[in-house]
């Protein structure tokens, strides 16, 4: 018998006769939670606290050359203290990002870290938006922004002529042939992709950067939207969300439906195989994107809208961001548009994106840098920003002035729930009623420390 053997034995024997006395081998610590994730129909913080995310996009300005708007840390700033939102959708643009082929602009990209540092700063979330209409910067003449020049044949964009409304202009045959390439030309895909991986590298050191729009509004009016979403969309997303976690794993990927879905209908997107993403279409009425107000007798139709937005995200294993809602602030009607969507989405716990933080037209400010009114103090309602549990809905009275949440809470969460509530709401103070639970109330949020014994949990702050 050799020593090993001997040694191996006496190894087992040694074992058995002590093996009463050997403790049972300690289970590793739990796995920590990422910054950001997805999970039971929402998105989550490190704590497993539901995120909701309510503010704008920055901006309708970044579509063209010089790339970047007038907004500063100070706009960003007067988002959060003055405003009570807690959230950006942050437009970049391929066309900026690889302006020739296979050359990326580094300082594009720092430019844009230097904003989401702004953003940081003010204590805004951020969800990266690679934004694009009428396929691409080829077809500016008529609002078009996105692809680089490079990507479509040059014959194409001289051949273009713009339309009014500019989402006609989708149908243009030159347009056509340019969304062609791309959505059936894997060379050009992989540039896309490599891209978003590059803007990922770049900005993954972000904490309050949450996740990423892949792309905007997608559209190809070659095959209609029961097609073109199985079998382009959702391969297409296949294709660079790994790419994009390669260089950040943890980021939210936020993925729309095809852009026809956004004025009604339903998504005919699958479940993708990868998890930690939101659904996120956007909301708007038909009428007023064509220019003739809102008619308030839509509003059920809005508000019915996003609660079928609701049930599409969770048929597909997401959570419910609208990345994009809004209207022209001088047009009739603006105030029960906003509120109509509001009430959407408080009605199925949705984060929402004003479109957009500019000037004049949508803006939330009037052309001379004012407030546009009433626009502005109608998107400025509460809203849960974090919360110890699953939300279950909000709403805000304005006959009262009274908000009210209710939520199933999480004994295991054991950080705040947070409700955002903006100084102007209540200029004179604010009173709340949360069935004894214990809380703080402060000038521009209500922080529930602990619940009270109760599910659900109603939180009503009023003044």
């Amino acid at each position: 018998m050799n020593l090993s053997r001997v040694l191996l034995l006496a190894c087992v024997a040694a074992c058995s006769d002590f093996g009463s006395e050997v403790s049972p081998p300690v289970p590793p610590p739990p796995r920590p939670l990422p910054t950001w994730s997805v999970s039971r129909g929402f998105i989550r913080d490190s704590a497993g606290r539901a995120v909701v995310m309510r503010g704008a996009n920055v901006s309708g300005e970044a579509k063209q050359p010089p790339w970047f708007g007038f907004q500063g840390p100070k706009d960003f700033a007067r988002m959060r203290s003055d405003w009570g939102m807690n959230a950006m959708r942050f437009l970049v643009e391929w066309a900026a990002l690889e302006p020739e082929k296979g050359q990326y602009d580094s300082g594009y990209l720092d430019e844009v870290a230097k904003r989401i540092e702004w953003a940081r700063d003010a204590n805004l979330l951020v969800v990266l938006d690679m934004h694009e209409d009428v396929y691409g910067e080829g077809f500016a003449s008529g609002g078009g922004d996105g692809a680089p020049l490079w990507t479509c044949a040059a014959s194409n964009y001289a051949s273009f002529k713009p339309e009014n409304p500019w989402a006609l202009e989708n149908l243009e045959p030159s347009v056509i042939a340019c969304d062609a390439g791309f959505w059936h030309g894997a060379e050009l895909q992989a540039h896309f992709a490599e891209g978003w991986r590059r803007v990922a590298a770049r900005l993954v050191g972000y904490e309050n950067v949450v996740g990423f729009d892949l792309y905007n509004e997608p559209f190809y009016w070659e095959t209609n939207l029961q097609d073109f979403e199985p079998d382009l969309l959702g391969p297409f997303y296949e294709k660079v969300v790994p790419i994009v976690r390669s260089a950040a794993p943890d980021w939210v990927a936020f993925v729309e439906p095809g852009s026809l879905r956004n004025l009604g209908g339903t998504t005919h997107l699958k479940p993708p195989s990868f998890s930690n993403f939101a659904y996120a279409p956007h909301s708007y009425d038909t009428d007023a994107e064509q220019g003739m107000g809102f008619d308030p007798s839509h509003a059920p139709a809005i508000i019915s809208n996003i609660k079928s937005l609701a049930g599409e995200a969770k048929a597909l294993g997401g959570a419910l961001w609208i990345g994009e809602y809004g209207g022209t602030a001088t047009e009739p009607g603006i105030v029960p548009y906003m509120t109509a969507t509001y009430k959407g989405a408080g009605a199925v716990a949705a984060s929402s994106m004003y479109w957009d933080y500019s000037k004049g037209g949508y803006g939330l400010l009037a052309a001379d840098g004012s407030e546009a009114q009433p626009l502005l103090d109608t998107v400025i309602r509460p809203y849960p920003e974090r919360v110890a549990g699953d939300p279950i809905d909000w709403s805000f009275d304005d006959s009262t002035s009274t908000f009210t949440l209710r939520y199933h809470p999480k004994a295991t969460v054991t950080a705040p729930t947070i409700v955002s509530i903006a100084p102007r709401i209540y200029p004179r103070g604010y009173s709340f009623e949360c069935g004894g639970c214990k809380a703080i109330a402060a000038t521009g949020s209500l922080t529930v420390t602990t619940p009270p014994p109760t599910d659900p949990v109603v939180v009503k702050v009023h003044p």
